[in-house]
């Protein structure tokens, strides 16, 4: 199988300082579309034998400069062999056209990931997790109903992008009309890309910031607008996606058989974050009629915005001693 060559960056370019309790380096893989993955692959230094391992990837639109490679960094200071990677058609990863998604593709690259880790001559095969953080929590939950090899998923600050798609922001537009305007529109603009020969991207996070702009526009345009999570390869801290770039999730429920995972799951997300809506209904829809709840965990974090989520918001949010222990008796739970 034929890899892309990628150009990756060499230096440091992350917007979280380097861990000196790590080994760092950059790795690829390909997912069965032929399409080469970007990751940082981080190591506790001086670790003996087969390691624990998890896939990072999130948030929808971001790179793994950002959350995605602090989450990895950070555990694997606490013992986890780690990747952070760029999905497919974003970042330093692979595929044309750009700044596209797909729910089938992005659930495949969360699944080469498991097969670069599971292949790996310093990973335990039988202790392979998986991390979504934002969109990339309902990738995660697919994900985990498709791949048994995987023992343990977390899904951080979670967005069902099949949902939000169809039904828009609080399911304020979830009416067939409403549906009907959107692909409409979406059909005019693939013609619109073609007579023009390029894609139309629809924009990152508003800049400048409008003063009327809901909070949680604001609470994007914190960390990807700002120097607290801005990075010049990030989608959302630039021009966004194609503007068609996400039309197939209009038509494509990826939670519809989340209720049959076996393995062990923790949905984790802030009190006060506008999204938490979504991780209230997938957990609810994850154990309704499930035989597999004893291994299921909602963790709902006080005080917690979106972002939060993403890079501990200044008051260390992300609750990583609950993510290294869930892990851990996940994986002790498969022997």
């Amino acid at each position: 199988m034929m890899k892309e060559k990628l150009q990756l960056v060499t230096e440091w370019d992350k917007t979280f300082p380097k861990s000196d309790r790590v080994e760092h380096c950059k790795v690829t893989f390909v997912n069965r579309y032929g399409i080469t993955l970007a990751a940082d692959l981080y190591a506790p230094k001086n670790a003996d034998g087969r390691l624990p391992a998890i896939a990072v990837c999130g948030p929808f639109g971001a790179v793994k400069e950002q959350c995605a490679g602090l989450y990895a960094q950070t555990l694997a200071e606490r013992g986890f062999l780690t990747i952070a990677f760029d999905p497919s058609f974003t970042g330093e990863s692979g595929g044309n056209v750009r700044d596209m998604a797909s729910p089938d593709i992005n659930t495949e690259d969360f699944m080469a990931a498991v097969d670069f880790l599971s292949l790996h001559d310093r990973v335990d095969p039988d202790r392979i997790g998986i991390l979504g953080i934002c969109g990339w929590g309902g990738m995660a939950l697919n994900a985990a109903a498709l791949d048994t090899r995987i023992k343990a998923t977390v899904a951080s600050t979670m967005y069902d992008m099949t949902r939000v798609n169809a039904n828009g922001y609080f399911d304020s537009e979830n009416s067939a009309e409403a549906r009907y305007q959107k692909k409409a529109a979406m059909c005019a603009q693939r013609l619109a890309d073609l007579k023009a020969g390029a894609y139309r991207h629809g924009g990152g996070v508003v800049d400048p910031l409008p003063e009327d702009a809901p909070f949680f526009v604001k609470d994007y345009h914190s960390y990807y607008k700002t120097d607290r999570g801005y990075h010049a390869r990030s989608l959302n801290s630039n021009g966004g996606w194609n503007v068609i770039g996400c039309e197939s999730f209009m038509n494509q429920p990826i939670l519809k058989y989340t209720n049959e995972i076996r393995s062990a799951v923790l949905i984790m997300h802030g009190e006060k974050a506008h999204s938490c809506y979504f991780s209230k209904d997938a957990y609810a829809a994850m154990t309704n009629g499930s035989r597999y709840t004893d291994n299921k965990e909602l963790l709902i974090i006080p005080d917690a915005v979106h972002t939060d989520l993403y890079d501990g918001g200044g008051k260390n949010a992300i609750p990583f001693d609950h993510l290294e222990r869930f892990f851990y008796r996940a994986f002790d739970e498969q022997k």
